[in-house]
């Protein structure tokens, strides 16, 4: 049974969420963790983590850390990073959670932006890392390192490892400190960044609390359900859907070894939840299609069962069911495509998923399809980091892949200027760190956050439309959203990634990064050498390339359709400069970085 909202509603602030879930179930579950040295999962009851908090809570108060202090945290997902955030809330302190894949200069630059007091990251190396960039900040005191051996010598702050930080609690002062109150910070996001510096987005405990109970009431988790944590904790998505959440509900949580061991972890935790973004659904997705390629029977199997699945499923949501079989031969042919089909692809996610949530950007139609279809249930939703995040999402009784749900109990919505989504409720933002002229172009008089997103309410139901700035208009005044454009080509497990461009010229082009095992074979059909960069310009390969993006964007208005395209396979990463650590295109750097394949594609 899931806790009920009017059970949570006495709870003001993070640090007592979980002093709250402690005393309703101290011998639960709270986390589960691989642990190399026994190649075990090791649990951890609730009660033994708040014991965990309280070391970590003891050792902060050694160091002399202030309440509001800002407490950056460097760390992959684990029960370290979840004992240092708690840690600081407890203490009255700011967790600034960065991502872990970041560059030193971005994280160097965050930390003197928040102006932190203490950072706790993993390695030596990434310290050095960070501290080579000469910028790191004269406000940051102490640095805690997980795997240190050693203090590294050098000026700067003081450096110690984890362990002797843990040591001095012994000594520091153990009375309770004045918890937070529900108008205090309770994190500091930065934000991703597509264009220009991060943004540290303040949210308060009432933000973060609000969108919690939120999203308690409109998916009932409960002290049954499994989590497997994998997406960053340093992604709001993450914070309040894997990490906040769980504690509301009682639920476990269990951190996933790495992304490459995801499949396995899957089958081997089972989790009945699943919060995570449309890459892992395309990641399988490829593979499977990877797989059906090699057999023609497979093949038709597969795509009958997803027919008929997918119309089971738009019968039981009262969507449109398209022609093609009856109520009663669906009923009658499913039991067997479910044996030979469904039951083998749910497997992959372990078995039990009752929600699998898919947000931080907007899932394929084609991917959703298939796997609400076999009977995996997806529900996407709808946010952004400066409403805590969640605004709307639908659940498993209530699910219009088209859209992303209804508004969560609590937040208003409404459409404004230009199409823009407006959100306003007590999960919207304080504002930016120190940037007042931002927050006021972001939050207007009257309440409402300005999100950027274009969208239609319908019936009660949000459908995103596309970035309010990121339409590309053509030299011939037509307007295109590149996003659903660039989602439709990576349906194909030919393509890793896509950047859709034609901003001011006559027709749209595209660059794509092909994945190496399809591109192996497509060259291979082709009689072209993989290997060799001079097959990526061949005619041979970008015709039959671009044959198959106008096949995936047949939809599309003919004036959408790329017209032209340029081939790589190379990765677009956080590393080099090309994505943002959420995944999202940096579209002013790909246009610098892809300046001259840009020109050659409009060349006449």
């Amino acid at each position: 049974m899931s806790e009920s909202t009017a059970d949570l509603s006495s709870v003001r602030t993070l640090a007592e969420l979980l002093a709250w879930r402690i005393a309703r179930t101290p011998q639960g579950e709270a986390y589960r963790q691989w642990d190399p040295a026994t190649s075990h999962w090791v649990g951890i009851s609730w009660q033994a983590f708040g014991e965990r908090v309280e070391q970590f809570r003891r050792a902060l108060s050694a160091l002399g850390v202030a309440r509001g202090a800002r407490v950056a945290i460097l760390l992959p997902n684990g029960l370290d990073a979840v004992s240092v955030d708690q840690a600081a809330l407890a203490q009255g302190c700011v967790p600034v959670p960065m991502h872990a894949i970041d560059n030193p200069a971005s994280i160097a630059y965050i930390l003197a932006d928040s102006e932190a007091e203490l950072l706790v990251a993993d390695t030596k190396e990434q310290w050095q890392a960070i501290a080579a960039t000469g910028a790191v900040p004269a406000t940051l005191r102490n640095v805690v390192l997980r795997e240190c051996d050693k203090s590294p010598e050098g000026t700067g702050p003081a450096v110690l490892s984890l362990d002797v930080w843990l040591a001095r609690r012994n000594g520091a002062a153990a009375e309770a400190v004045a918890g937070p109150a529900e108008e205090d910070l309770a994190t500091l996001v930065y934000t991703s960044g597509t264009t220009g510096k991060p943004k540290g987005v303040m949210l308060t405990h009432r933000n973060v609390l609000s969108n919690v109970k939120g999203a308690v009431e409109r998916l009932h988790p409960g002290s049954d359900d499994v989590f497997l944590s994998f997406l960053p904790l340093s992604h709001t998505f993450e914070r309040t859907g894997g990490y906040y959440l769980p504690i509301a509900a009682g639920a476990c949580v269990a951190f996933a070894r790495s992304v490459s061991q995801l499949p396995q972890d899957m089958k081997t935790v089972r989790p009945t939840i699943l919060v995570s973004v449309p890459r892992i659904y395309e990641r399988v997705y490829a593979k499977v299609q990877e797989t059906l390629a090699t057999s023609p029977l497979k093949l038709r199997l597969f795509e009958l069962a997803q027919a008929v699945g997918w119309r089971r499923f738009c019968r039981e949501q009262g969507l449109p069911v398209e022609a093609g079989g009856s109520a009663t031969g669906d009923a009658l042919l499913w039991p067997l495509l479910s044996a030979l089909v469904a039951k083998p692809l749910l497997a992959q996610f372990g078995g039990r998923i009752r929600v699998a949530v898919s947000g931080g950007a907007a899932l394929s139609g084609p991917i959703a399809r298939c796997f609400l279809g076999l009977g995996l249930p997806i529900v996407q939703g709808y946010g952004m980091t400066e409403s805590a995040p969640v605004v709307a999402a639908n659940t498993p009784q209530d699910n219009d892949p088209a859209t992303v749900g209804r508004a969560l109990p609590g937040v208003e919505v409404r459409i404004g200027e230009n199409k823009e989504l407006l959100v306003r409720g007590p999960n919207v933002m304080r504002g930016y760190w120190k940037r007042p002229e931002d927050t006021a172009k972001a939050i207007d008089a009257d309440g409402w956050l300005h999100t950027g997103d274009q969208a239609a309410i319908e019936q009660g139901r949000i459908r995103i439309l596309g970035r309010v700035k990121e339409i590309i208009v053509t030299s011939t005044g037509e307007k295109i959203a590149p996003v659903d454009l660039e989602m439709a080509i990576v349906a194909d497990p030919l393509f890793e990634q896509s950047y859709c461009f034609g901003d001011n010229r006559p027709f749209i082009a595209c660059i794509v990064v092909l994945g190496r095992e399809p591109w192996t074979r497509l060259a291979g059909e082709l009689g072209l050498d993989p290997a060799s960069a001079a097959s990526l310009l061949a005619p041979a390969a970008v015709q039959a390339v671009l044959a198959r993006i106008r096949e995936l964007t047949k939809s599309f208005p003919y004036y959408a359709q790329p017209r032209s395209v340029a081939l790589t396979t190379e990765p677009w990463t956080v590393e080099n400069g090309l994505i943002t650590p959420t995944l999202k295109l940096k579209r002013n750097n790909l246009i610098a970085h892809f300046g001259p394949e840009i020109a050659r594609l409009y060349h006449r």
